[in-house]
């Protein structure tokens, strides 16, 4: 059974989770926006390329960190701790 301190720690540690991400998609938010504002002669093809790869890196991570994955981890943990006993 849990105990209000493993929910409390739980729910801390998701919530750095959360927070770890979307710190992580500000380039994501800076690629959607050059593309917003391109023009018919930028090379649309790889802006988007670029908004991929950020987009890669916010959910797997990069060298730092495991980007969304950490926070999924986080998220199942404290559902399991939530959840009604059977």
């Amino acid at each position: 059974m849990a105990t209000p301190i493993d929910v409390d720690e739980a729910r801390r540690k998701l919530e750095d989770e959360h927070t770890e991400v979307m710190e992580s998609l500000g380039d994501v938010w800076v690629k959607v926006e050059a593309i917003k504002v391109s023009k018919p002669t930028d090379n649309v093809h790889d802006m988007l390329k670029e908004l991929e790869d950020a987009v890669k890196e916010a959910r797997d991570g990069g060298v730092i960190g495991s980007g969304s994955n950490d926070h999924r981890r986080a998220l199942k943990r404290y559902q399991e701790l939530m959840a009604p006993p059977p």
